[in-house]
């Protein structure tokens, strides 16, 4: 079942977005915050740039690979990503709206869309990004997918994290290469291997292959909450905020917490449902585990069952999961 609420993130979008705060002034622009700002137009034109093309993503021995089309009209931002490999999947977005078709379900679950999705790479507050990873641009270019990018390195200030290395595009600052480090170990990588932008992009890459007009439509019914007025005392690491917060229900018909914190580049998601459901549905397990470069940690707060889990080090999830603490919160007064 971890594996399986690992593979729901995909479908699993969260309304947040990202935009670098007044911690990168103008008064402030050292060679470090220049290289963000690089970033910034990385993250913009994930969004405004017309393009489509093929993308690998690779982690733990394991490959898969998607074919996207974006394109911007006068509705907005208009996205088709086909996954190429293994069961079939396509996600159709329009703007803020996501539809994750499963064809051997014939089922249309209906979304928000997160921003961070490559080639988007921020989320939440970036402000002070800075404070806790060093950025560097590298004096040589390099080349992905044919065409000419620069590469950013960003260190980690502590342990806590891991590291990433960028690759953005010479000419349109299109993001075109991201690889997950832990130290010098390759934790996940995905790229492009081929690219087309600008008057090269055809509208018709937006038709989906498949005809699912006649398909169930499920819109994915979240509520926004506050875990701290619900109780909750939920640890967050250093730099870390709230992205968001939403119960979605399950089909125990009870709900589950999902949390999301992000320091604007790692994303840690945080799901808090009942114990009972947790153990009714798998073989619950405290402690850690790993599918691919998803790290996952899970514990048992009182009648709660915590599961953390990102692409960060298992101690940083394991430090949200068991320093969360639950306090009931005080009856209403009803006079």
């Amino acid at each position: 079942m971890k594996s399986a609420m690992v593979r729901h993130l995909l479908c699993a979008t969260v309304a947040a977005f990202g935009f670098l705060g007044s911690g990168l002034a103008a008064a402030q622009a050292t060679p470090e915050v220049r290289v963000v700002e690089l970033l910034k137009k990385a993250q913009e034109a994930a969004r405004s740039t017309d393009y489509a093309g093929v993308f690998s993503y690779q982690d733990d021995g394991t490959m898969q690979s998607s074919r996207i089309t974006h394109l911007v009209d006068g509705t907005g931002e208009r996205e088709r990503l086909e996954v190429l490999d293994g069961r079939p999947r396509e996600f159709i977005r329009h703007n803020e709206t996501l539809h994750c078709l499963v064809p051997d379900k014939e089922l249309v679950l209906v979304e928000q869309a997160r921003t961070d999705r490559f080639p988007g790479l921020f989320l939440g507050d970036t402000g002070h990004i800075v404070n806790h990873y060093r950025f560097t641009l590298e004096p040589e270019t390099s080349r992905v997918a044919g065409r000419e990018c620069q590469v950013v390195n960003v260190d980690p200030r502590s342990t806590d994290r891991y590291g990433y290395r960028f690759c953005v595009d010479s000419q349109t600052q299109l993001l075109v290469k991201a690889q997950t480090l832990e130290g010098d170990v390759l934790v996940d990588e995905i790229a492009f291997t081929f690219l087309q932008v600008g008057k090269q992009v055809s509208p018709d890459g937006l038709r989906s292959q498949w005809n699912f007009s006649g398909w169930k439509q499920v819109r994915v019914p979240t509520q926004q909450i506050d875990v701290a007025a619900l109780g909750w005392r939920v640890h967050n690491p250093a730099g870390f905020q709230f992205a968001n917060q939403i119960s979605r229900p399950m089909k125990s018909g009870q709900s589950v917490k999902h949390l999301v914190l992000s320091d604007g580049l790692a994303v840690i998601s945080v799901f808090i449902e009942s114990y009972d459901d947790a153990r009714a549905a798998r073989n619950v397990i405290k402690g850690p585990s790993r599918k691919g470069a998803i790290n996952v940690y899970s514990t048992r707060i009182g009648d709660s069952w915590v599961t953390a889990l990102g692409a960060v080090p298992v101690k940083t999830l394991q430090a949200v999961a068991e320093q969360t603490q639950y306090v009931a919160p005080a009856p209403a007064n009803t006079r």
